[in-house]
């Protein structure tokens, strides 16, 4: 929680009892339902949820715009996204119905009232969006293939406009290459400096 404040201190009383709720709810369901690394859930403030929250530092949401988070997991990024911007609404797919459900039963605990779940694959899903958004769930190419159809481009409500942002790791030249005209490359080291992030990037692509 105090690394969420280092970074995010002016969120209210209810978020900070939300954030600090997710801990021992991840650490119960992935127990029985491994979404997260075992070795890896005590990192999760940092690995996951503040991950998750790199996108806060790109776009702050108006009140009223809707997310898909595609491959979900067990609701990364969209949990932290949807307690940090309570006003908007977050639609979380994966394909795996055991990991919705985790994402299903964490969100229902901390009280989320701003987020819909779907055991599907992105390509089945029919709804329009403001934003799409994920955590290193396929090739950018591929997701912009499978997302673009859900993206509204009529109500544009955003500094913004809408489209896809999704979270990454590593080398991305290659992959951002055909997007070289209009995608944005975010260095997430930028937002915080703890050593997981020196690697770690955030694609954003407009659809329009």
């Amino acid at each position: 929680m105090d690394l969420i404040l280092k970074y995010f201190p002016n969120i209210t009383d209810k978020q900070k009892e939300q954030f600090a709720a997710l801990y021992d709810l991840y650490l119960d369901w992935n127990s029985k339902i491994n979404v997260i690394s075992r070795k890896d859930i005590e990192n999760l403030y940092e690995h996951h949820v503040l991950h998750s929250l790199a996108i806060a530092k790109i776009i702050n949401y108006t009140s009223g715009t809707s997310i898909m988070d595609v491959g979900t997991g067990g609701g990364f990024p969209a949990i932290p996204l949807a307690i940090y911007f309570p006003e908007c609404t977050f639609h979380l797919v994966d394909s795996i119905g055991k990991k919705i459900r985790v994402a299903t039963e964490v969100s229902n605990a901390i009280g989320l009232t701003n987020t819909t779940f779907c055991h599907e694959r992105v390509e089945d899903e029919k709804q329009k969006f403001d934003f799409v958004v994920s955590r290193a769930v396929m090739p950018l190419a591929d997701l912009m293939r499978l997302s673009q159809k859900n993206i509204s481009v009529k109500n544009q409500k955003n500094a913004l406009p809408n489209g896809v942002i999704c979270l990454k790791g590593g080398e991305l030249q290659n992959e951002v290459l055909p997007y070289k005209n209009r995608a944005s490359l975010f260095d997430i080291k930028d937002f915080f400096q703890e050593e997981f992030f020196q690697t770690k990037k955030a694609v954003y692509v407009p659809v329009c």
